[in-house]
This record gives structure tokens, C-alpha cells and sequence, in this order.
């Protein structure tokens, strides 16, 4: 099984944890990251535009003028594309862009890329992030300490952490059950405690 150092909170190593290899230390599929973070984008997309059809726009349908006799093309109706004022042909519609994949393949993309940042030396296991207080400059601090210009703080429900973080552009937190293949490639480092490792295994490795 892959081993870890385990830090506290003042970059002190503190002992060793042994890693799933099911979850830390499998086959990094990248093909999967491609495939679950483009239907992660596609499920945020809010899929409110929209456009106004001729059918749509509010207009007279009087002929603007008789069919034949004045050398103008023919028009039947002002509220065609070509005139200023008229619907579009072909715009956006409101619509769901969001679509499923299985969920065998979202856990396998996450797997994997807990494995890439495991091979990189960019996964780093904390005892605990117990803040006494919420601080944004503690965990500016923390990060400085370790070296971390970016990072994902994965914990459990840590409110504390989660308010001093949430300033930080480039430090995001996530509790165990918001951990998504979007985020674990976006920052560079993934930072997880004791506790969420051990909440990681349990729902990854079946």
C-alpha cells in the first residue's frame, strides 16, 4: 500500500498513513477527465438564453408592400430575420444542457485523479484543520508554511474553515461529499485530513 507523511498544523511531521492503492494509487485514466469534467460545465450551465423567433416578435403581419410592380424584392411579413427589428432564425433557445453519466465513471475520474496528484508528490495528509476562530490570515499562514500557492482543503463539515478560506482565490475547501474531478485538477495541491482520507477510502474503494 502507497504510504503518506502526516503533518499538523505547524508543517511537523507527525507520523505515516498507509494509502488504498484502489483509491491513492491506481492507473491514472486522463480520458476521464476529459469526459466527467465536460459534464460537470455542462451541468452548471444555467441554459437561460434565449432569442425571439419571427413567430415570437410582437409586429404587424400586413405586406409591406405589393408583390410586383416596385423592383424590391418580394416581402410577405416585416418580422423576418432580414429586417432590423425582426426574430432571429436559428438563436438560442432556453434549454437543460445537463446530462448523466454513470457513476462508476465519475468515481474512476476521481480515483484517478487522486492517483495523479499522489504521483506528483501533490497530496498531503493534515492530522486535523481545527481553527479556533475564523481567520483568513490563519490559513494564509497554513499555506505559506507548507508551500502551497494552490490548494483544495478537503475536510469534514468544517465551518471554520470553510469562512476563512473562502477569500482566498486560489485555497478552495470542500467537505468529503463535494470532492469532484473539476476541482481536484484545477488546484495544484489536494490537502486532505485523516478524517476525510478515511471517508474517501470508504465510499472510492468499493
Amino acid at each position: 500500500m502507497a504510504k503518506v507523511d502526516v503533518h499538523n498544523l505547524k508543517n511537523e511531521k507527525t507520523g505515516t498513513l498507509e494509502l488504498d492503492d484502489v483509491v491513492f494509487a491506481g492507473p491514472v485514466k486522463e480520458h476521464l477527465f476529459h469526459e466527467v469534467v465536460r459534464n460537470q460545465m455542462a451541468n452548471r450551465r444555467a441554459g437561460t438564453h434565449s432569442s425571439q423567433t419571427r413567430a415570437m416578435v410582437t409586429g404587424t403581419t400586413r405586406k409591406p408592400f405589393k408583390q410586383k410592380g416596385t423592383g424590391r424584392a418580394r416581402q410577405g411579413d416585416c418580422k423576418v430575420p432580414i429586417h432590423v427589428g425582426g426574430g432571429v432564425a436559428h438563436g438560442p433557445q432556453v434549454r437543460d444542457h445537463s446530462y448523466t453519466i454513470p457513476r462508476k465513471v465519475r468515481k474512476a475520474a476521481v480515483r484517478s485523479a487522486l492517483a495523479k496528484r499522489l504521483s506528483e508528490s501533490k497530496l498531503w495528509v493534515l492530522e486535523d484543520i481545527e481553527l479556533e476562530q475564523i481567520k483568513t490570515k490563519t490559513i494564509v499562514e497554513l499555506c505559506n508554511s507548507f508551500g502551497w500557492d494552490s490548494a483544495l482543503l478537503v475536510d469534514e463539515r468544517n465551518e471554520n474553515l470553510q469562512k476563512s478560506s473562502s477569500n482566498l482565490p486560489k485555497i478552495q475547501y470542500l467537505c468529503r461529499e463535494g470532492l469532484n474531478v473539476y476541482d481536484l485538477l484545477k488546484y495544484e495541491h489536494v490537502v486532505l485530513t485523516k478524517a476525510a482520507v478515511e471517508q474517501i477510502t470508504g465510499v472510492y474503494s468499493k
